[in-house]
């Protein structure tokens, strides 16, 4: 018989919590707070899909995009005259919506800028050289470890007042108060809540239509089914590619800010990585290739990581994405909607 020492049952209870109770009572709450960070979800695992759809390359660097897209919009209230205060600004709606839209440019042109550099100093010379798909993946992990080590070590002895980077987290610049607009089976929906669910439906249903409805959709999906074929037909495949890090980049820096919004005390050099990492779980769950499928992922992980942490305990959240992935790919290896083969993987 194995005897527990009431210290070891307290720490055991602690650890796994099933509470299938408070998942039934806070059932609307978690599912929109769910849907909040599933969507910032979905506009990442947008770019991871584009990429691999085009290049069959997972751009694990992609996570470091995103982080640099947070320095960016960041860096951009700074240009703008806010200062760090940990307080909310109250510049009126009108205002605040213009200076939102004036960091979000900043952070797009900064995390966009990083894409398009990372495949043109890291991807394209292994693509000329013929690479083997491993060396772009070793690649990828490496340019995110530079990345991460460039905002650590180097940006913090740039000449920039006040300093950005380093091991700290950047101090917090507020420019939306959280406040309850109506309610759901009782329970609130926050204004922060519909501007980043809306924005990230607006921008990924809009890049699922570009994809399908317009000239350079069609220049990317023929790359996608066969870039030979398409060089034949007048297509730049290197035009293409450049494009397709820049919309993912653009994504990622418009994810960044919404993230800021719902958490404006992770803007720090590490701060991309593991929600890069669900992100991409997202884009594999809803079927790599697919945009809608990255935006469905992006959504259904948000929520479902949301209820775990409730009924299995806030420690294990991160597991739960992990869990459902690997429980979606048992049944159907391709995603829940699939690669789309037939006219393109993008």
């Amino acid at each position: 018989m194995i005897v527990y020492s009431m210290a070891e049952t307290t720490v055991m209870a602690s650890t796994i919590n099933f509470d299938l109770g408070a998942l039934k009572d806070g059932f609307w709450g978690l599912t929109i707070e769910g849907l909040t960070y599933g969507s910032i979800y979905a506009l990442v695992a947008v770019g991871y899909t584009l990429v691999y759809g085009v290049l069959r390359l997972i751009n694990f660097a992609h996570s470091e995009v995103f982080m640099l897209g947070m320095f960016g919009q960041y860096i951009g209230l700074l240009l703008l005259g806010f200062t760090p205060s940990g307080n909310t600004y109250s510049e009126g709606t009108f205002m605040t919506i213009i200076y939102l839209l004036l960091a979000g440019l900043c952070g797009m042109a900064v995390s966009g800028s990083a894409a398009v550099g990372l495949e043109f100093v890291a991807y394209r010379p292994l693509r000329k050289r013929n690479a083997k798909p491993l060396a772009f993946l070793i690649t990828a992990i490496g340019m995110s470890f530079v990345l991460q080590e460039f905002v650590h070590y180097v940006l913090p002895k740039l000449p920039i007042d006040p300093p950005l980077g380093g091991s700290s987290a950047q101090p917090t610049i507020r420019l939306v108060q959280p406040v309850k607009e109506f309610s759901i089976f009782g329970a609130p929906v926050y204004n922060l809540t519909l501007i980043i669910i809306l924005s990230a439906l607006i921008l990924a249903l809009g890049t699922d239509y570009m994809i399908n409805r317009t000239r350079l959709g069609r220049g990317i999906q023929s790359v996608a089914q066969d870039p030979d074929a398409a060089l034949l037909m007048g297509v730049s495949r290197e035009r293409i590619i450049m494009i397709t890090f820049l919309i993912g980049g653009v994504l990622a820096g418009a994810a960044a800010l919404l993230y800021t919004l719902r958490v404006p005390t992770n803007i720090v050099y590490y701060g991309g990585f593991i929600l890069g990492i669900k992100a991409f779980c997202a884009a594999v769950l809803g079927g790599i290739g697919n945009v809608r499928g990255a935006l469905l992922g992006g959504l259904l992980l948000g929520v479902m990581e949301n209820y775990g942490s409730v009924v299995l305990g806030n420690q294990w959240k991160d597991v739960v994405a992990f869990v459902l992935l690997i429980l979606v790919l048992m049944f159907r290896p391709t995603g829940i909607l699939g690669e789309k083969l037939g006219k393109a993987r993008v």
